[in-house]
């Protein structure tokens, strides 16, 4: 016969309880029972745990070291106790979505506001990621929704448009642009211009319209996300072209958003990998999702009126 768990709650009870008739009380037991389990213990162990003598039981050294390697084990335990408390409050479920930082910034929030006042025990972890890590990401199955620029769905994913809207400039307040409805590429010439990183498919494409119209800009600064040209030009360093949802999140701010001659489409696809355990989790925050870009189109008409 070897030690077992209830051997050690025992000895652990007496030490933190100083006595028998304490550890009693704290295991809901009788003083006998205690007493039996603590010499089972000790002859199980082959140590001396305690000086018995009027009553009274006194730790030996051997009992103060064993008993600070049952206390590292008892953390451990409580840790996870601790864990299953944790899961235990998302009774609900658990949502993971990875998606670009641009999502996470001007998508996310109003869907996740939406979507935690239907299911307010579902827990949300949102991971934003830059591609093609987060193509990575969905490919290896390590969330149950994303959202994506790319059209074509990565392996072993469902991707379906969930929407699309052009690119949009954005201005400080008074700038003298913002007094007009739509902006022409010559409107630009000349002007502080602050640009997309050099890799970025919609600074590419951009650049090509005001090449083709022959326009120069003062090109200077130049940020890789859309929130941190957007801050610029709050400054007055400049004006920019970038994503629809960022340009109507930042005239919530007090930009002012004003569309293009031109159609440079930004499209937001909805990600499913197709291996994760099945749950209806997913369909619900994509049906959030849809409730919160459903405005979006409204939103953009107002722009040029």
């Amino acid at each position: 016969m070897s030690i077992n768990l209830r051997h050690v709650e025992v000895f652990r009870a007496v030490m933190t309880t100083g006595s028998v008739s304490g550890a009693a009380r704290l295991l809901h037991t009788s003083q006998p029972t205690v007493s039996r389990e603590l010499a089972r213990c000790e002859q199980l162990l082959d140590l001396v745990l305690f000086e018995r003598g009027r009553g009274r039981l006194r730790p030996t050294q051997q009992a103060l070291l064993l008993f600070a390697e049952v206390e590292r084990s008892f953390v451990g335990l409580q840790r996870i106790a601790g864990s299953a408390a944790a899961i235990r409050q998302f009774a609900g479920g658990q949502l993971s979505i990875a998606c670009l930082p641009v999502f996470a910034q001007a998508l996310l929030p109003l869907a996740c506001a939406d979507f935690i006042a239907a299911f307010p025990d579902v827990g949300v972890d949102i991971s934003p990621q830059e591609s093609p890590w987060l193509e990575e990401w969905l490919a290896a199955q390590r969330c149950d929704l994303g959202l994506s620029e790319q059209q074509q769905a990565p392996a072993g994913c469902l991707a379906t448009p969930l929407w699309q809207g052009d690119e949009l400039c954005v201005l400080p307040a008074g700038h003298p642009l913002a007094g007009k409805s739509r902006l022409e590429a010559r409107d630009f010439a000349g002007l502080s211009f602050i640009s997309l990183a050099a890799s970025d498919s919609y600074r590419q494409q951009v650049d090509a319209w005001f090449a083709g119209a022959g326009v120069s800009r003062r090109l200077q600064l130049a940020s890789q996300h859309a929130a941190s040209v957007c801050a610029m030009v709050r400054l007055g360093l400049g004006v920019a072209i970038v994503n629809p949802l960022t340009a109507l999140a930042e005239s919530d701010r007090g930009l002012v958003a004003r569309p293009l001659a031109v159609s440079i489409p930004f499209r937001v696809q909805l990600v499913l990998p197709q291996f994760r355990p099945a749950s209806p989790l997913p369909q619900r925050f994509a049906e959030a999702l849809e409730r919160q870009v459903a405005g979006l189109d409204a939103r953009l008409a107002a722009l040029s009126t």
